[in-house]
Order: structure tokens, then C-alpha cells, then sequence
């Protein structure tokens, strides 16, 4: 029991400084995937058949696909064949982004299409433009109904993140393995990044429940 405790206090200092990785790595995924998601979201509702046919292609690939095959496909494959030289951080952003994004469309579409459909038809009596009635009506309420999924997403890409170790990236997971490779203590390094991994969800969850009960629309039930 001894030896455990003093491989994961000479390892934490290490490991955490790796948690300071995954947290960029998953805000960074969850940023591009509301971009890309709200787009996504709103071709499915409002765009026309071809391009609805496009963004349910999109959705169906990279929620298909698993993410170690994305990961490598894009790393190891389409960007040095397009001759992108980027980090493996920036590929891991990208590709957790990009599948976030086909999780996300989905609950944003819900968010969307669970709005009286009445509010469409009084922005335009107002006179205002279909775009206009997007921007200002529409996004607004669905964004703020979309926050409790968004916080099962955090939670999703957070672990999905652990998986970036692989093509390098030194986020907890990778630094634990590192750790336990040359210590031979890989019960304690491990159980360590598992408690980190909980911690990092539960505070990122706690934060968007205090986010949705701020936004909460009075008059929408829980």
C-alpha cells in the first residue's frame, strides 16, 4: 500500500498538469462541435432536400465511425495527404470537434423542433425575415433548451478525449500510461486518472446545471 501512495504522489504533480491538457482539448472539440452543430442543425430543419441529405450524411459518418479509426484516418492519413502539418493536439481538437458536431445537430435540432411552431409565423407578421426570425427567436430558446444535453455531450467528449493518447497527445490518460510503463505500478496510476476524469465531469457538470437553471425559459418544464 505504501508504494502505491508514493507512485501517485511523485506521479500527480504530472498528472494534473495532463488534466490542464484534456480541458483544452474537450473545450476546445466542444466549441467547434456548437458551430458546426447549430449549422448542422439548421439545414436539417430549414434547408432544402439536397443539402438535408448532406448534413444527414455528415451526422451518419462521424456518429458511425469510431473515433480511433477518425483519429488515425485524419492524422495519419488525409492531413499529411493534403499536406497539413499540424500537432496531434490539433488534430485530436479537430476530429472530437467534427464528431461532437454530428452529436450535437441532434440536439439542437430537438431544441428547435420542440418550439411552438406559432412563433415562426409572429416573427414573420412582425415582418421580420426568415434569417432574422432564426437569429433572434428561434437559436436563442433552442440553444437554452439544448443545455442539458450539451452537458451529457461534455461528458461523452471528456472521456472520448482519453482516446488522443494515441496519436500522442499528453492528456491524463497518456501521461498515466507513461508513468505506469516505467513504475510497474499501473493499479494506483490508473485508478488516479479515473478520479481525475470523474472530478473534471462532475465539475463540468455542475457548471452547466448552474448554466441551464440560470437560462431556464419560465413557463418550459424541466
Amino acid at each position: 500500500m505504501t508504494q502505491y501512495l508514493t507512485a501517485v504522489e511523485d506521479a500527480l504533480p504530472y498528472l494534473l498538469t495532463g488534466s490542464l491538457v484534456t480541458i483544452v482539448l474537450v473545450l476546445g472539440a466542444m466549441a467547434l462541435g456548437l458551430v458546426l452543430g447549430v449549422i448542422l442543425a439548421l439545414v436539417q430543419v430549414y434547408g432544402n432536400s439536397g443539402v438535408r441529405k448532406i448534413a444527414w450524411a455528415y451526422v451518419w459518418f462521424f456518429r458511425g465511425v469510431p473515433l480511433l479509426v477518425l483519429l488515425f484516418l485524419f492524422y495519419f492519413g488525409l492531413f499529411s495527404l493534403a499536406g497539413i502539418n499540424i500537432s496531434a493536439f490539433t488534430a485530436a481538437v479537430i476530429v472530437l470537434g467534427l464528431i461532437s458536431a454530428a452529436y450535437q445537430s441532434q440536439i439542437f435540432r430537438s431544441g428547435i423542433l420542440s418550439l411552438p411552431e406559432g412563433q415562426f409565423k409572429a416573427a414573420r407578421a412582425l415582418g421580420m425575415s426568415d434569417p432574422k426570425a432564426i437569429l433572434f427567436i428561434i437559436l436563442p430558446q433552442a440553444l437554452r433548451l439544448s443545455i442539458p444535453g450539451w452537458s451529457n455531450e461534455y461528458s461523452v467528449v471528456l472521456k472520448d478525449s482519453a482516446v488522443a493518447y494515441a496519436v500522442g497527445v499528453a492528456e491524463v490518460m497518456a501521461r498515466a500510461h507513461f508513468v505506469a510503463s516505467r513504475t510497474y505500478q499501473h493499479l494506483p496510476l490508473y485508478f488516479t486518472a479515473g478520479v481525475i476524469f470523474l472530478i473534471l465531469t462532475y465539475l463540468g457538470v455542475k457548471a452547466l446545471r448552474l448554466l441551464e437553471e440560470k437560462m431556464r425559459i419560465p413557463g418550459y418544464g424541466r
